[in-house]
Formats: structure tokens, C-alpha cells, sequence
């Protein structure tokens, strides 16, 4: 599959700058799982305070990237099978729609913090859907900055209904 960029991402999500977290999606399973970029630059707004003199990216918006990701993992579950992710300017879609179905972040369980992520760094998140309950759905996740596993846990999210 054809990497789906930032101008997709930022359809796809209601989310908007400064706070979309990811920068591409490199494999899709849609509905099932995922795998994202995020480039890590020093002009990321929260390193003015987190922390001078030793910028490292917060483990919170960490977590909210793989969020992200599982938001664009599961609103791609909903279209056909055959839908072709290579060209999205030909696809008709309504991204409003789907935007305005991205659910919650319910729970976060387990997660470890295995090392620190920094200006210069390019996370790869890994998403994966393991349980779904009506509308909720539970997430294993983890980031990795140069094959190591700099975060690792699971995620609970629901679709709006």
C-alpha cells in the first residue's frame, strides 16, 4: 500500500494542528491494525516547556499519537473491503463524517515508558486491535524509535454511536 500522508491524516481526523500527532500511515489492515509515522522536530510547540535545556516529547502526546492512529485504524474499518487506500483523491468520500465519528480514549492500561523520545527521533506506532465489545474496543500499542520499544501498553476507545 501507498503511504497515506499528513493531508489525508488531517481529513480523516477531526484533530487539527498543533495537535495532530502523526505524520503518515505505512500499513493498513483497516479495522484491524496499523502502522504510523512520527517525525519528531524541535519546532514541536510543547518543547518550549517540556523541558528547556533537555527537550523530550511528553509521554502523554505520546500515548495521544497512538490514539490517532487507532482513530484512523477503525474509521478505515468501516469502508468497503475493495476500497483502494493508494488513491485517495478518487476515493468519495465524505471526511466530515468520518471525522465526526472518531470516539473517546477510555482507558489506558499497562503502559510502559522504556525510553526517552527526542528531537530528531522518528517514532513508528504499531496499533492493533485485540478485543472489541459493542463499541468498545481494546488496543495493544507501542512506539518504537530505532527498533527499540520506546512506549508499550493497551488502549480502550469508543466509536461514537
Amino acid at each position: 500500500m501507498k503511504p497515506i500522508e499528513a493531508k489525508y491524516i488531517y481529513r480523516l481526523l477531526p484533530h487539527k494542528y498543533p495537535f495532530l500527532l502523526i505524520d503518515r500511515v505505512v500499513k493498513l489492515d483497516p479495522g484491524k491494525s496499523a502502522v504510523g509515522i512520527k517525525n519528531v522536530t524541535i519546532n514541536e510547540p510543547y518543547f518550549t516547556g517540556h523541558f528547556p535545556g533537555e527537550p523530550i516529547v511528553p509521554g502523554v502526546l505520546i500515548v495521544e499519537s497512538l490514539a490517532q492512529l487507532t482513530a484512523v485504524m477503525y474509521c478505515t474499518g468501516a469502508f468497503p473491503e475493495d476500497t483502494n487506500w493508494d488513491d485517495m483523491d478518487s476515493l468519495d468520500i465524505d471526511y466530515a463524517a468520518i471525522a465526526d465519528k472518531v470516539g473517546y480514549l477510555v482507558d489506558i492500561r499497562n503502559m510502559k515508558f522504556k525510553r526517552i523520545v527526542r528531537p530528531g527521533d522518528s517514532m513508528e506506532l504499531r496499533v492493533r486491535k485485540k478485543a472489541q465489545f459493542a463499541n468498545l474496543m481494546q488496543i495493544q500499542v507501542e512506539a518504537l524509535v530505532d527498533g527499540q520499544v520506546a512506549v508499550e501498553g493497551t488502549l480502550s476507545v469508543s466509536e461514537k454511536i
